[in-house]
């Protein structure tokens, strides 16, 4: 990102941009830039996220941003981070923005050499290899959910990235952290009108998020009950993730520009194991 630009628009966020054949990664990256997303965001679970970076930015031009959703502070460090992204062209390093997480304690703390510490004294920690490195606040980004995250995106970074979040958050984001940081969104989505349906592949998508404090936690803050989470009942779900015809996905991303956010990223949701489904992504273009 180049100084005090603010990513807009909306974006992709999708594990099919990160896994898989690189020939196919790129293909599809270039078909969504055509389709007119601002940018492209990635998760970070495991394996080479730099070379899958590099796949992106190669398949893109100019003016998309490729972004990272998040990059696991646990799995790379700041100077293996800086290094990378020292070594790109300059056209590239402008266009990347950096998303970084402090991911799960039992995700963490399930792999060797990992342990689990403190999530804001790590990320501080974290920021402080970054500015080290060369990499400059406005070329990063928070996964951030809670105030006092949401307070550290604003003072050391652009912004936030915060993921399953409501529009009511969105609010509370930009409450806490101003009208100048970056608060790009995440929003999941299921293009389908059928409720059930909707919901039974909104329920698979949480369900593994209903287990982690991070995102109960927030959930709970935001005024639901362990009950909701527990069942991942429809007014969670509902809450969460949006469902419906083009129409009634375009009014969430809306919601959350008018509760404040600069960008939205939008995570088409789909059955387990199902393929990209290129033609859904052409019917969401902005």
């Amino acid at each position: 990102m180049t100084e005090n630009a603010v990513l807009t628009g909306t974006g992709v966020w999708a594990h099919e941009l990160r896994y898989g054949d690189p020939g196919e990664i790129a293909d599809l990256a270039a078909e969504l830039e055509g389709l007119g997303f601002s940018a492209l965001w990635v998760p970070d679970v495991g394996g080479d996220l730099f070379g899958a970076l590099d796949t992106l930015l190669a398949a893109t031009a100019s003016t998309t941003t490729i972004a990272t959703g998040i990059l696991n502070v646990w799995m790379h460090t700041p100077a293996e981070t800086a290094g990378w992204r020292a070594g790109l062209a300059d056209a590239d390093r402008d266009r990347l923005l950096l998303g970084i997480g402090i991911s799960h304690a039992s995700f963490i703390n399930a792999h060797e050499g990992m342990s689990w510490d403190k999530p804001l004294t790590t990320m501080r920690t974290y920021l402080d290899g970054l500015d080290a490195g060369g990499v400059p606040p406005e070329a990063r980004c928070l996964a951030a959910l809670g105030p006092k995250m949401l307070e550290l995106a604003r003072d050391r970074s652009a912004g936030a990235h915060p993921y399953l979040v409501t529009p009511e958050h969105t609010a509370i984001a930009r409450e806490t952290m101003g009208p100048d940081a970056l608060l790009a969104v995440e929003q999941g989505v299921v293009l389908d009108t059928d409720p059930d349906a909707a919901r039974a592949v909104a329920r698979q998508a949480l369900s593994i998020y209903a287990t982690l404090p991070n995102y109960t936690n927030n959930w709970n803050w935001l005024g639901f009950t362990d009950e909701d989470i527990e069942t991942l009942s429809d007014r969670l779900v509902d809450a969460v993730v949006a469902w419906g015809d083009e129409g009634a996905l375009a009014a969430r991303v809306q919601a959350h520009r008018d509760a404040g956010a600069d960008h939205v990223c939008v995570q088409l949701l789909g059955p387990p194991g199902a393929p990209v489904d290129r033609d859904a992504w052409r019917r969401l273009a902005p």
